[in-house]
């Protein structure tokens, strides 16, 4: 399994590729939490989210031999991996979603990929993707379940501790978004080597809080196939070995939010951080501000991962229009 080390070598190898984002901080929203809030803002990193960090990290660990990488997304590790390919010189094949949303798609498509569409709710894009693999050769980089992705998705947590370690502060939670549990991971090895005390929770978006349920079980459990939820980018139908294997030890537990909650979140990023984050990307950021956890962090210092903004016009227009989080304004 990844380890510290990992996440430091993947900073160094990836220096070059991958682009440094703040921390975030409302001075009027703090007031209103009675705490201190810091966003990571991974929707401003290359390709719109944190999964362009595990996406060069793994095709930078690559052998040299030009081969071809085949993975599968819903769109945010498609487009990832493509501009990774791209720029390491290899061509990429994407298995995606047919509902994946469009500018996903046209992006992933914009870097170079050969798209390859399947139904997210009747086929299996892991055995698409392996099929493609014996008919073509190449590298499969999976979106989670890879060692050198979970490393370089770490490398948002090691800036995280860099940040704070520069400002002599040290937080009391940290709430990461979690589909199959790669960023959680990389971000909690991080942290916890920086922060041996500091609270980890997963964000999940009702109905997919499979990495929730699984720590509460001591065991990876799945989500109902019938599941839906506007958090397409982490709609994963359970957590990965080896991230649920390193989460099982950091993560205290998982916090549940509802789809509305995240409009939510989505309408007040906009508006007290000029931030703009896809539902996926705001799951931890609704959780933080719920009001169950917002008593539990009273006075504290809590650090939240936006993890991507890819998102369409009519999304965006959806979070537009939702209420703002309870008591706040």
């Amino acid at each position: 399994m990844p380890d510290y080390a990992d996440i430091k070598a993947a900073a160094s190898r990836t220096r070059q590729l991958i682009r440094r984002t703040p921390l975030l901080s409302s001075d009027l929203l703090n007031d209103q939490l009675g705490f201190e809030l810091l966003v990571k803002a991974e929707p401003l990193q290359r390709t719109g989210s944190f999964k362009f960090r595990g996406a060069s990290n793994a095709l930078l660990s690559l052998p040299a031999d030009g081969q071809p990488v085949i993975a599968w997304s819903s769109g945010n590790h498609a487009q990832a991996v493509a501009l990774a390919a791209r720029l390491t010189g290899r061509l990429a094949h994407i298995v995606m979603p047919e509902d994946a949303p469009e500018l996903k798609r046209s992006n992933t498509e914009a870097y170079g990929a050969n798209i390859i569409l399947y139904d997210r709710y009747s086929q299996s894009r892991e055995a698409i993707g392996t099929a493609l693999q014996a008919k073509l050769g190449g590298h499969i980089i999976q979106p989670y379940e890879n060692e050198a992705v979970i490393a370089g998705q770490g490398t948002a947590g090691l800036e995280i501790a860099e940040d704070l370690d520069a400002a002599g502060s040290a937080p009391d939670y940290a709430l990461v978004c979690c589909g199959g549990g790669g960023l959680l991971a990389g971000v909690s090895l991080a942290l916890k080597q920086h922060f041996g005390q500091l609270v980890i929770y997963a964000a999940e978006p009702a109905g997919f809080d499979d990495t929730a349920r699984s720590l509460a079980a001591g065991q990876i459990l799945s989500n109902d196939p019938a599941a839906r939820s506007i958090c397409d980018a982490i709609v994963t139908p359970c957590p990965g070995q080896i991230s649920f294997a390193i989460n099982s030890q950091l993560v205290s537990a998982g916090k549940v939010v509802s789809d509305l909650a995240v409009l939510s979140a989505m309408r007040l990023a906009l508006d007290r951080f000029k931030l703009v984050i896809e539902p996926g990307g705001a799951v931890a950021l609704a959780a933080a501000l719920e009001p169950d956890f917002r008593r539990e962090a009273q006075g504290k210092k809590v650090v939240v991962v936006a993890s991507g903004g890819n998102l369409d016009v009519e999304m965006l227009d959806r979070a537009h229009a939702a209420p703002l989080p309870e008591g706040l304004t």
